[in-house]
């Protein structure tokens, strides 16, 4: 049975109120993706609870298709067919809510009955399957059945432009040949999730960092394809692939930092502008948002050519910092929490034997700043007693959809207490509620912070904060 917790959260300290020019950046979702730490280890609900406590609110996982339907499901879009088996997706999601984060699903790997058992790696013969597979696990969070809290952000596959995870790369007279393909996944579990949660945030991509141009021809190295590449190519698939989000896994080269550069179309984190404005371009919008779903850093000694513990944390922090400049990047998920002996990697802010590296401070204090729990809400002059919607997680998965709330909400305008009061609201499908601000005709470029201590009807509270700017 899944460990069931409420997470009491800490009231953020209250700036002071600035101009509206002053306030600090944009917010994004900010967390880690570790499935052995969160999943499958014995431990796993403490890792998960020590991870929140660094200020994230969003855990990545991977939704393995080939183990949650080893066998043909006889109704395939219902996710309680008796072949389905998300035993600890359930749980993860939530544990995840109880801690005060939501969820972000990725999409990956064909079972061998849906591709001729050519390997989770290839894609599946007949895509009608994944967009069934994607209904199903859309439908499952979708916050319409009890007990399974909502979850609105999925991405499709983990790194196709590498032919580990999406093969074969090429045909056989080397040209590029997975993203052709990969157009076609996309497709599928994008109209999949839509159907299942029409309110699901959907990212495409999730493209390693570097890549090719051309085959290796070499039995001993995989076949891989520049991002850049990558993306053009499916952005020239037709139909038109449609999407919320281009998700991006920006690593630096071992050894390096952040600021590292690398040759387009290879995108690492200082080539995201310039990646960005090529989505636009070759997708036809005016921006594309980009979603960073794994990055970090491994550390020496556990890696012997990995950064020493100190340039980690500054790391951590600096990369923060830059990606919260990107009005377009709207999520950073570290990889991976803790270091673990079934893992390869060692960029963990934790160690082996859950000590704390030093990039565990500098990461939650970044991680802080970014916290879309604590929202910047514009409004417009003189309009009193603006709405505020904040994720209320933690009281969603104790108390389910439609639960009643009470708050006190305070409204600060240079640390000076100006107005409270005491509205009610109620869970909303999603897992947010709506409380009304006491403001009474803000003027022009003015902004104040606002308290909120909500509570239901069991005397669990969570707290909450929100920078107002008055445009």
């Amino acid at each position: 049975m899944p460990r069931i917790r409420l997470a009491i959260g800490c009231l953020l300290v209250l700036a002071a109120a600035a101009p509206a020019s002053a306030v600090a950046s944009q917010r994004m979702f900010v967390g880690f993706q570790d499935d052995p730490s969160f999943r499958w280890r014995d431990d796993r609900a403490t890792n998960l609870t020590a991870a929140a406590q660094t200020s994230s609110s969003i855990v990545r996982t991977t939704v393995y298709w080939s183990r949650a339907a080893t066998t043909k499901p006889a109704n395939a879009t219902d996710s309680f067919d008796p072949a389905y088996h998300f035993e600890d997706i359930d749980e993860l999601v939530r544990n995840a809510s109880f801690d005060g984060m939501t969820v972000m699903l990725t999409i990956w790997g064909t079972p061998g009955w849906a591709n001729g058992d050519l390997g989770e790696n290839h894609a599946p013969t007949n895509m009608q399957d994944l967009q069934d597979f994607a209904r199903a696990v859309a439908d499952r969070y979708s916050g319409r059945h009890p007990g399974f809290p909502f979850v609105g952000y999925y991405s499709v596959w983990n790194e196709p432009n590498l032919a580990e995870f999406l093969a074969p790369a090429y045909d056989k007279s080397g040209k590029p040949a997975s993203p052709a393909v990969y157009a076609q996944i996309a497709r599928a579990a994008y109209a999949g999730i839509k159907a299942g949660n029409p309110r699901a945030q959907v990212g495409i991509g999730e493209t390693s960092p570097r890549g090719r141009q051309r085959p290796i021809n070499s039995a001993s190295t995989q076949d891989t394809i520049a991002p850049g590449l990558f993306a053009r190519l499916v952005s020239e698939a037709r139909p038109a692939v449609k999407f919320d989000a281009w998700a991006h896994h920006p690593y630096s080269g071992l050894g390096q930092g952040p600021t590292a550069k690398v040759a387009f179309p290879n995108v690492n984190l200082t080539q995201l502008p310039t990646f960005e404005k090529k989505l636009a371009q070759w997708f036809n919008k005016k921006i594309v948002n980009i979603w960073i779903t794994e990055y970090g850093f491994e550390t020496k000694p556990g890696e012997p050519k990995g950064v020493s513990l100190a340039q980690q944390a500054a790391y951590a922090k600096q990369s923060i910092a830059y990606v919260q400049t990107l009005p377009y990047v709207h999520m950073y998920i570290w990889f991976i929490f803790r270091d673990d002996p079934t893992s390869t990697w060692q960029s963990g802010l934790e160690n082996l034997d859950s000590s704390r590296k030093p990039a565990f401070a500098t990461f939650t204090a970044a991680s802080r700043k970014a916290d879309v729990r604590s929202p910047i809400v514009y409004i417009k002059a003189g309009r009193s007693n603006p709405v505020v919607r904040l994720p209320v997680w933690e009281l969603a998965a104790r108390d389910g959809v439609g639960a009643p709330l009470g708050a006190t909400v305070k409204t600060f305008y240079n640390r000076r207490n100006i107005a409270v009061s005491q509205p009610t609201s109620m869970i909303a499908i999603d897992g947010h509620a709506s409380f009304a601000v006491p403001l009474k005709k803000p003027p022009k470029r003015t902004a104040y912070t606002v308290s909120f201590v909500i509570n239901d009807k069991n005397g669990n509270k969570v707290f909450r904060s929100a920078t107002l700017i008055v445009q």
